[in-house]
């Protein structure tokens, strides 16, 4: 029986990744937490029901860290390609890191089910408020600590039209995926105990999101600007060998004098190497190709400083003043090698991968009469760094390059997680990407534009600016984090006073 349970768990966690992108199925996820919390709750043994909250705990841990498993070998088993494939490495190592990587990640839903399973006290209500609290305060965990993995959220799959994106903008995605948390148990709580009041609270949550999507917390400012979106599609296997070093260069030329506007995007590294290498006069003639047009332009490449260290970064070119923006929140393994993990490099071909952070306050860049604020790829996943700049900042823009990850869930991942930074900054957020998904979402959360994937192209955009600050913005992941902390506190009491 234990097997059983296991077994459900790891393929209620694998059912998961159907509610994100590109599937979609956003109701999927809260029957997978339902899973989980029938699993750890009323579904559990009888004898473990009455056993002592350590080995309730215990058993909370394996059924999670399962569940996680699932998620996580479901979601993100896309790693793989960039390691096998582009990186080199052989295929049973690259599998073993893959299974590794996933179970690390997924120790923190372990965490959440050891948490739960100590302390539940088999009352649906007050239980279905617990496993919400664990679940938030567990992934939040995830996004800090070794650097974080926020990858697959559970508030990620409530995009809309789910009607919980309209908190979003109040809670930010942890806050969420714990209210998917909280609707989820309730709902199980109500068929176990066959009783309806605990689905008063499941309307509660639906309704009060529902209305929520109707606030605009932020509002337009300054004239519309043109903006184009180039996506250079350039292959990961080819991008990187020196012959076609001068083919890439031109076709970045290329693109940017076809496609005028006040401001153009080159994505994430779309030169590739230090532009100190670059042939004399390119970066010249890039920026009078935006400047004839009376624009900007801002690309991706590689810069050091005075004493050699490397950047990926992002500068700008063009009628305006030339800005500089250098990635902050570094790949682990992929752009910086973290303490004693040298070896792993020589496995690997990845290159430019001794990187150093950038300055984590980092101005706007001030062009067209708007301020841009500028994140690399993988930064946008980290929401309350993307708010450091606000209220400053008037529009987000992402470069990125998902190359290394073939043609796999990656890339419209990728977008979804766009769609709940808008929603949290109230900001529209422009995308330029190498292989995709290069696209405008708006602040309300929806795709205004998208390129299709693998194929060079231009999105060409009218966008405004926005300023004001929703309640996300100005006060970060420390509310919804708060009060997980404050009903689990709570929850710790109660039982030590029962005890007593």
């Amino acid at each position: 029986m234990g097997w059983l349970r296991l077994v459900g768990a790891l393929l209620a966690g694998g059912a998961s990744v159907l509610a994100y992108a590109p599937v979609g199925l956003f109701p999927v996820v809260f029957v997978a937490l339902g899973v989980l919390f029938w699993l750890l709750g009323p579904g559990a043994p009888a004898a473990l029901l009455e056993a002592s909250p350590g080995r309730r705990a215990r058993a909370g841990f394996v059924t999670g860290l399962a569940w996680g498993l699932g998620a996580m070998l479901g979601g993100v088993s896309w790693l793989y390609v960039a390691l096998h494939r582009f990186g080199g490495m052989p295929m049973p190592l690259a599998a073993l890191a893959i299974l590794l990587f996933c179970a690390l990640v997924g120790v923190f839903a372990g965490l959440a089910g050891a948490a739960f399973g100590g302390l539940r006290r088999g009352r649906g209500g007050p239980d279905a408020g617990l496993f919400a609290a664990c679940w938030l305060i567990f992934e939040w965990t995830r996004c800090w600590i070794f650097t974080g993995f926020p990858w697959l959220a559970i508030g990620y799959s409530q995009t809309p039209p789910s009607p919980l994106a309209g908190f979003a903008p109040v809670v930010g995605v942890f806050g969420v995926g714990g209210l998917v948390a909280l609707v989820s148990a309730l709902a199980v709580a109500a068929l176990a105990e066959r009783r309806w009041q605990p689905l008063l609270g499941v309307a509660l949550v639906i309704g009060a999101g529902a209305g929520l999507r109707q606030i605009a917390w932020t509002a337009p400012v300054g004239e519309p600007v043109k903006v184009a979106l180039l996506q250079t599609n350039i292959g990961q296997s080819l991008k990187w060998r020196p012959e076609m070093l001068q083919h890439w260069l031109d076709r970045n030329l290329t693109m940017v004098r076809d496609n005028p506007a006040q401001i153009v995007v080159l994505p994430e590294t779309t030169i590739p190497l230090l532009i100190d290498y670059l042939p004399p006069g390119y970066l010249e003639a890039v920026g009078r190709s935006a400047a004839s047009h009376g624009g900007d332009v801002i690309l991706g490449t590689f810069t050091r400083d005075a004493e050699g260290h490397i950047f990926n970064a992002a500068i700008s070119l063009g009628v305006s003043p030339s800005g500089h923006y250098a990635k902050q929140h570094l790949v682990p393994f992929g752009e910086y090698s973290p303490p004693m993990f040298r070896w792993f490099y020589d496995l690997v071909n990845i290159p430019m991968a001794d990187q150093t952070r950038g300055p984590e306050r980092q101005p706007p860049l001030a062009l067209a009469g708007q301020k841009v604020a500028i994140n690399i790829c993988y930064e946008d996943v980290f929401g309350e760094e993307l708010i450091r700049s606000l209220p400053e900042a008037t529009l987000m823009l992402n470069l990125s390059n998902l190359a290394w990850y073939g043609d796999s869930f990656a890339q419209p991942q990728h977008l979804q997680i766009a769609r709940l930074r808008a929603l949290e900054t109230g900001r529209p957020m422009l995308r330029s990407t190498n292989t995709g998904m290069t696209a405008l979402v708006m602040p309300d959360g929806h795709v205004e534009a998208v390129l299709p994937p693998f194929e060079a192209g231009a999105l060409h955009v009218s966008v405004r600016g926005y300023q004001g600050l929703t309640p996300y913005a100005r006060w970060g992941n420390g509310p919804a984090v708060g009060v997980a902390l404050l009903f689990l506190g709570l929850t710790v009491l109660a039982g030590r006073r029962r005890r007593g």
